[in-house]
């Protein structure tokens, strides 16, 4: 990645990240050759480009990108290194996609701790390395003290969806089955107990991880699956929201069938919040025939990502695109867009 003149010693356990280390000159050749190749080694990579040179196996290329500026950067769970990692590979899973290949750009604060910037660099190369993917090619940029937060991470990923596989929200339909593969809300939670030093009697952790081994078995059980998403921000509610709205069709659930961690429940009732609208970061929503949906959740329940899926509802026709939900008590709800920002800084 940078030429071996320039490979001396950083002090990656006292040393921070000063304004040279984005200049361009040997301070980022020490950077990116102490931190980031040391991490993320494999063959493209060490070609030492300006671009990854891939070859591309024979089917439908699945393309992403995403950028993480959580807070805080450390969270039970995981770190902003790993989230990066799991996101954008999520992202490109739920076309049905093999993700291959990751690109990672990174916006470091000026006086960032070079032990921090490793320990995040070591977290997103084990992922990848679990995930089945490599980190290809990157870039670093350093802003002055102030301007970032600690650090800021874009992630971008190419996939390949197999023959034969057509996944799409455009594919939903009355009738359909919906599915989600875990408890909601856990990776919000988290994070907010975190950053208001909250303390519960049982540990909540972000559920962040990598889905493409879930959905690789999925995809396996040969049930034609319609359309699958991520609920990220804006959580289950408004992915769901997003989802009817691409489709024009309703969605009515069953809120006793929703899965959601009592300890989440309870933590969202101390920060006055509601699990639906809570960012998730290791689950997916998927839609099938409603005669496929109880082999498609025996697949789910095979996988260790998805040992706690559930049926939460079914797809109806509705011009108006509205998602309800009979509530536990026989009520009914509109479950709306979510209106403003619920949780800042989330992912």
């Amino acid at each position: 990645m940078t030429d071996k003149k320039f490979r001396q010693k950083l002090d990656l356990r006292n040393g921070r990240v000063d304004m040279t280390h984005g200049s361009g000159g040997r301070a980022m050749a020490q950077l990116i050759d102490s931190v980031f190749a040391a991490s993320f080694d494999n063959p493209a990579l060490a070609e030492g480009n300006d671009q990854a040179r891939l070859s591309l196996p024979k089917g439908c290329v699945a393309f992403s990108t995403d950028s993480f500026v959580v807070s805080p950067l450390f969270f039970p769970g995981g770190d902003i290194g790993s989230l990066a990692v799991h996101g954008t590979v999520n992202d490109v899973s739920m076309s049905g996609a093999e993700p291959l290949w990751l690109s990672a750009g990174f916006i470091i604060e000026e006086g960032f701790e070079l032990s921090q910037l490793l320990l995040i660099a070591q977290s997103m190369a084990e992922a990848a390395r679990k995930c089945g993917v490599s980190v290809v090619t990157g870039d670093t940029k350093v802003v002055e003290r102030g301007k970032a937060d600690g650090v800021f991470i874009n992630t971008s990923g190419i996939g390949i969806i197999p023959d034969g596989i057509d996944i799409s929200v455009k594919r939903i339909k009355a009738g359909d089955a919906v599915l989600v593969s875990g408890p909601i809300g856990d990776h919000g939670v988290a994070i907010m107990s975190k950053r208001e030093s909250l303390s519960f009697d049982t540990e909540i952790i972000s559920d962040s991880a990598p889905l493409n081994g879930l959905v690789e078995r999925m995809i396996a059980s040969k049930v034609d699956i319609h359309a699958m998403r991520d609920p990220t921000r804006g959580g289950l509610a408004t992915a769901l929201n997003e989802m009817a709205d691409a489709a024009n069709v309703g969605i009515r659930l069953e809120e006793k069938d929703i899965p959601i961690r009592l300890s989440v429940k309870s933590a969202s009732e101390v920060l006055g919040l509601d699990p639906l609208y809570i960012a998730n970061e290791g689950r997916l929503i998927a839609f099938c025939a409603a005669k496929d949906a109880q082999k498609l959740l025996e697949a789910m329940r095979s996988h260790e990502h998805g040992a706690e899926s559930s049926i939460i509802g079914n797809v109806v026709e509705d011009k108006r695109n509205f998602v309800e939900m009979r509530t536990t008590l026989g009520g009914r709800r509109i479950v709306d867009w979510l209106a403003g920002e619920q949780l800042p800084r989330i992912c």
